[in-house]
C-alpha cells in the first residue's frame, strides 16, 4: 500500500504541468489553478499580516506603497495574470522583511521601508515579491509539498472549494495555509524573482540598478548583530548582486537608459 501511494503520488507531480507564458517555463504544479492560488493567499493573509503588527496606520504610508506597487503591475506582464495583487504595508518598525502569499498578496514591512533610500528601491522590494507570485513559486511549493507527503495535500485541494465556505473550515485546509504561512522560497527560485524584479522594474520605469543597492542595505543591515529577517525567507545566495547586474545587462545590452526613476 505505501508503494502503491508513493507512485500514485510521483505520477501525480510529474503528470500535471502548467505551461507559464511570462517565464515561458513548464512548471509542475499538481493540477493547482490560479483561482486556488488567490483563495489560498486570501486565507493566508490574515494570520501573516497579523504576524508583523497588522496594516501600518498611516494611510499616507499605506498609499505610497500601494502606488509603487500597484505602478509595477500596470505596467508589466503581471497586469495580464489572473492574480489579484494588493499591497500591504505592517506596522513593524523592527522586522527587515517583505514576503509574497500566492495569488498576489504581497507585504512588507515598515522597518525594511524605512531602510530605503529611494522608491526605486522600494520598487525593486515588491517587484522581487511580484516575481514570485507570476512565476508561480507558491503553487510549485504546495505541489512539493504534495509529492513528500502524499496523497494528503492532493486530497484537500481536490475538495477545496473556494466558493463553498463549509471547505474552508476543514483540517485539512487548515493545515494546508499553516504551510503557506511558514513557506520559504528556494535559491533558484529568489534568483527568478530578482531576474523578474529587473525586468519588472525597468519596465514600470524605474532604474534597475536600484536592486543592487537594495541588496547593500540589507547586507549592511545584517552587519554586527542578527541577521535581517528578509533573509530567513529570502536566502541570500553567493554572488546576488552579481547576478541582478548580469540581469540589468541583459535587459539593457546597450547600458540602462537615462530618465529612470531610481
Amino acid at each position: 500500500m505505501a508503494l502503491v501511494v508513493a507512485v500514485i503520488s510521483v505520477i501525480g507531480y510529474f503528470s500535471k504541468s502548467a505551461f507559464n507564458p511570462i517565464t515561458e517555463e513548464k512548471q509542475h504544479v499538481a493540477g493547482i489553478t490560479p483561482e486556488q492560488e488567490v483563495a489560498l493567499g486570501l486565507q493566508a493573509a490574515p494570520e501573516m499580516l497579523q504576524q508583523f503588527g497588522g496594516p501600518d496606520p498611516s494611510p499616507e504610508a499605506q498609499a505610497f506603497v500601494k502606488r509603487v506597487g500597484e505602478r509595477l503591475v500596470s505596467r508589466t506582464a503581471a497586469a495580464q495574470s489572473p492574480y489579484r495583487f494588493e499591497f500591504h504595508l505592517l506596522d513593524d518598525a523592527e522586522t527587515v522583511n517583505a514576503f509574497a502569499l500566492p495569488g498576489g498578496q504581497i507585504a512588507i514591512t515598515e522597518g525594511l521601508v524605512r531602510k530605503l533610500d529611494t522608491e526605486g528601491q522600494l520598487a525593486g522590494v515588491l517587484a522581487h515579491e511580484i516575481g514570485h507570485v507570476v512565476a508561480r513559486h507558491g503553487a510549485e511549493h504546495i505541489a512539493k509539498q504534495q509529492l513528500t507527503q502524499g496523497l494528503t495535500g492532493a486530497a484537500v485541494l481536490a475538495t477545496y472549494d473556494p466558493n463553498n465556505p463549509a471547505s474552508r473550515g476543514s483540517a485539512a485546509v487548515a493545515a494546508m495555509i499553516g504551510q503557506l504561512v511558514g513557506m520559504r522560497f528556494g535559491r533558484q527560485d529568489e534568483l527568478e524573482s530578482d531576474a523578474l524584479g529587473v525586468r519588472f522594474t525597468s519596465e514600470a520605469g524605474y532604474d534597475p540598478r536600484s536592486m543592487e543597492g537594495l541588496m547593500k542595505i540589507l547586507a549592511q543591515s545584517s552587519e554586527g548583530g542578527r541577521q535581517p529577517e528578509f533573509f530567513s525567507t529570502h536566502p541570500n545566495p553567493e554572488n546576488r548582486v552579481a547576478r541582478i547586474q548580469a540581469a540589468v545587462q541583459k535587459q539593457f545590452p546597450n547600458g540602462v537608459p537615462e530618465g529612470l526613476e531610481k
